[in-house]
């Protein structure tokens, strides 16, 4: 979204330094008929059956925007302390029913204006000059020194009340990192100068949130009870607006921080000023603000996938240490289901053993709802994936992407892994095939004379695209009480189908140069090789990497021969969303 936004998302212009996200429309939300329009914290809360998701100005700032009605949420309910306590908000008619008397009890705390306590903000906060910033520092589609890819060119020189507070909360969450100007007050500044610290904790995540049919569901889903495992019920565990207010330097409690998931998701990782003229922002102070380590969060923050890193250990000198596990945007997350399905210990092949990663938090959740049957197994989730990518020393964004992935929620259960393993080794079968298909495509190359690893890169791009629908669909339609080997079998039936299709298709536009032939270099020596013993190559490969049903199964067998070239990166499918910035 810009600033060309349509009249229904612009807010009323402030009134005497006041904006009051309580009652002020700020919340892009995208409505159930798939009208779009903006929302205060009130009335997000109150329609929340109404609203199919947020609609923000990008994927990472629909995340950060969860997170804070997640902590609004836990701290107006002070819980769910349990799975008890969250069954009885599942099946409420009103959840949601404390808000309202909460959001009234702080609502000088979300006042965007306001003269002593702006909401995420320091009053007062000012540089030895009392400089003031251009919006480009905080509005992450218009990267410092990248505005030509933007159509807010040159840049950003004012924006609505609404759209500022959506991007403070952003700022906390992703902001870059890269030297920044030092503010009076802090002791870290030097010469005017604040050195890097990090980008914003949100940003060193690879998001993963569960989402409902609307965001009644979207959020108590998200709503991970106390006593599963994060720390959120300590009478310290409070969110931002509720802590004493912040000054220029980091805050003297740190140690002990965060006490919890209500902490964590209003961390705040800048200390920022907005400066406007009454009618709109047109500037702002950003520094760095609170620093939080990465490593071992894992009991803490369940929005995201832990990895063991070896390098942090040695680093640090620590025997075990595990950091978030950050998305590789060139894949679709269907194609990483197993570190989402997969039991907490699944790599834990001995007693004793630790494991090499953890699934996100939020997801062992679910399994628990699922495994208690507090939600019923064959209820559809959906599993949305957000991430960052940052360049030049985290100093600028580069991309933002996010992908989503809808599965029966009894997958995640460890109870009956077979329906899950087949699943995970479906996503194996993809991987085979894809890797078959780029084989031949570089078969043809070599064939004819040309570069085989561009073409093998193209070909498992469009084998990737291909099937990327068909196993979504798959993924989405097991029930319990299907047999595992004949939804594999089937699962085979249609991937082949779809890589055979796009073979046939390259075989017939190889060219005479490929059906002529030529001598190369085999695993044996020199053999000829053209269009026919390429796709006679295939087909031994495709047959044996995806038998038919009631053939035997060698597909786990290894590669079909020494000729078969290394892999390449691959690109997300159809569904995944990137957004250059």
């Amino acid at each position: 979204m810009t600033d060309d936004l349509p009249p229904v998302l612009d807010p009323c212009l402030a009134k005497d330094d006041a904006f009051d996200l309580t009652d002020q429309p700020w919340l892009p939300v995208l409505l159930l008929d798939g009208t779009e329009t903006a929302l205060s914290l009130g009335e997000v809360f109150a329609r929340a059956r109404e609203i199919r998701r947020l609609a923000g100005d990008l994927p990472s700032q629909d995340f950060a925007l969860l997170r804070l009605l997640l902590a609004i949420l836990h701290d107006a309910l002070d819980g769910p302390g349990d799975i008890e306590d969250w069954a009885e908000l599942w099946e409420a008619d009103d959840p949601f029913a404390l808000v309202p008397a909460y959001l009234d009890a702080h609502r000088d705390r979300f006042d965007l204006l306001h003269p002593t306590r702006p909401f995420f903000q320091v009053a007062g906060l000012r540089t030895a000059k009392d400089e003031v910033l251009g919006l480009n520092r905080i509005v992450a589609d218009v990267p410092n020194g990248h505005p030509f890819f933007t159509n807010r060119f040159p840049g950003v020189e004012q924006i609505s009340f609404a759209e500022a507070a959506r991007w403070v909360v952003h700022a906390h969450a992703f902001d870059t990192s890269g030297i920044k100007t030092g503010v009076e007050g802090d002791p870290r500044a030097t010469n005017g100068k604040a050195y890097p610290q990090g980008v914003g904790w949100a940003g060193t995540l690879g998001g993963v949130a569960a989402e409902g049919d609307d965001l009644r569901e979207t959020l108590l889903l998200n709503l991970v009870a106390f006593d599963s495992g994060a720390a959120g019920g300590a009478g310290t565990d409070v969110p931002a607006w509720r802590r004493p207010a912040y000054g220029p330097g980091a805050a003297a409690d740190l140690a002990s921080r965060p006490a919890g998931v209500r902490d964590l998701y209003t961390w705040q990782s800048r200390r920022m000023r907005l400066h406007h003229d009454g009618s709109a922002v047109r500037g702002v102070v950003l520094t760095y603000g609170d620093p939080l380590a990465q490593q071992d969060r894992m009991k803490l923050e369940p929005m995201t996938g832990w990895r063991r890193s070896q390098a942090q250990e040695k680093k640090l000198r620590r025997p075990l240490v595990y950091m978030p596990r950050e998305h590789d945007p060139s894949r679709s997350v269907w194609r990483g289901l197993e570190s989402l399905i997969v039991p907490l210990d699944h790599d834990a092949s001995k007693p004793g053993e630790v494991p090499s990663s953890y699934r996100p938090g939020v997801v062992d959740w679910l399994a628990k709802l699922a495994t208690e049957r507090v939600l019923a197994k064959g209820t559809l989730i959906r599993v949305r994936t957000c991430g960052v990518v940052y360049g030049t020393q985290q100093s600028v964004v580069d991309e933002v992407f996010e992908d989503a992935v809808a599965m029966p929620v009894m997958l995640l259960c460890a109870d009956d892994r077979r329906l899950a393993q087949e699943a995970v080794d479906a996503v194996a079968d993809a991987e085979r095939a894809v890797t078959a298909l780029g084989d031949l495509a570089a078969d043809l190359a070599r064939a004819a004379g040309g570069e085989p690893e561009s073409r093998r890169s193209m070909a498992r791009h469009r084998g990737f695209a291909a099937l990327d629908g068909p196993y979504r669909n798959w993924l989405a339609a097991l029930r319990a009480g299907d047999d595992p080997q004949e939804r594999r079998a089937e699962w085979r039936c249609v991937a082949r189908g779809e890589i055979e299709r796009i073979a046939a298709e390259l075989l017939g536009g190889a060219g005479e140069a490929a059906w002529a032939g030529r001598l190369v270099d085999g695993p044996k020596g020199r053999e000829w090789l053209n269009n026919s013993s390429a796709q006679l190559r295939f087909r031994s490969r495709i047959k044996r990497l995806l038998p038919p049903a009631g053939a035997p199964d060698t597909a786990d067998s290894g590669p079909s021969d020494a000729a078969d070239g290394p892999q390449t990166n691959t690109v997300p499918g159809p569904e995944t969303m990137k957004v250059p910035v």
